[in-house]
């Protein structure tokens, strides 16, 4: 087992303080410290930055980013088993751990960090997508993270870094890549954990742009894609039917055969026709 630290391999650290991977809570342990350093590094240089850790568990990741140099470490976990094993961290790294006992969904990490903010997380499986989610779709962008370093299954992770005309192609890949550059950097199997998952994982990495990739109103072109994704079968003709009159002339106009189907259709068309439909009806009508 790899030493990143001065403190106990985390086998010893799960063994000492009782802490078994509870499914309800989507705890899978990555207890290989070479293969939680190589996930921090992912995420860029740590040092000029304060980082967000969501589900750290025993803190296998949380010493990861402390030794790649983290200015500064929020480890949100709800798991109270855990925290006796995350304060051991904190005081051998001191002053830059700080332990939250929350739920990451109600958590506002401004209150806690400086800027810049990146995220580097193994989410747990049953909250990883919403947090992703609401990490894309903030009231207003730029958003509070530089980056986001988050571990999926890889089912996910496809998803988010999907092109057109592959089965992965969805709404994610939409939302993902409209205001972000997407990437995945790490795989693993399923054995680096402890329970071994049913399936593979993945690390995506993803990069805040300034501005959105193409010009569109947040809330239409998400109702758009919601829309034609819904009924990713039907032609578009027919799955947009209800959004407004004439929307076989609205989509030949945004450059879409009215014959296509959502996923034939890339980010650039897709935003083409949420302005069209902002052009033609308000917002709230839409």
């Amino acid at each position: 087992m790899a030493t990143i630290d001065s403190l106990p391999p985390l086998r010893d650290v799960i063994a000492s303080h009782g802490i078994s991977a509870r499914k309800q809570l989507g705890q899978n342990f990555l207890l290989d410290l070479n293969l939680t350093a190589r996930i921090a590094r992912a995420a860029g240089d740590l040092t000029t930055a304060d980082i967000l850790e969501v589900g750290p568990g025993p803190g296998g990741l949380t010493r990861g980013l402390l030794a790649e140099g983290a200015r500064r470490v929020l480890a949100v976990e709800k798991d109270e088993r855990c925290l006796p094993a995350l304060a051991e961290i904190a005081d051998a790294y001191p002053g830059r751990l700080a332990v939250l006992n929350a739920d990451a969904l109600t958590v506002d990490p401004t209150q806690h960090l400086g800027q810049p903010i990146k995220v580097v997380a193994n989410l747990p499986y049953n909250v990883g997508t919403e947090l992703l989610v609401r990490w894309l779709t903030p009231a207003h962008w730029p958003p509070f993270w530089q980056s986001l370093t988050l571990m999926f299954q890889k089912e996910v992770a496809e998803r988010i870094v999907a092109k057109p005309g592959s089965k992965a192609y969805g709404r994610l890949a939409l939302l993902a890549q409209w205001r972000a550059e997407a990437k995945i950097v790490l795989t693993l199997p399923p054995e680096a954990f402890t329970p071994a998952p049913k399936v593979h994982s993945a690390v995506v990495h993803l990069t805040a742009m300034p501005e959105p990739r193409y010009p569109a109103d947040a809330k239409i072109l998400a109702h758009v894609t919601a829309t034609a994704f819904n009924q990713r079968r039907k032609m578009l003709r027919a799955a947009l039917k209800g959004l407004a009159p004439g929307i076989d002339d609205l989509l030949s106009e945004a450059g879409i055969p009215p014959t296509a189907r959502a996923e034939e259709i890339d980010l650039e068309r897709f935003c083409t026709l949420a302005r069209l439909l902002a052009d033609q009806r308000r917002p709230e009508q839409i």
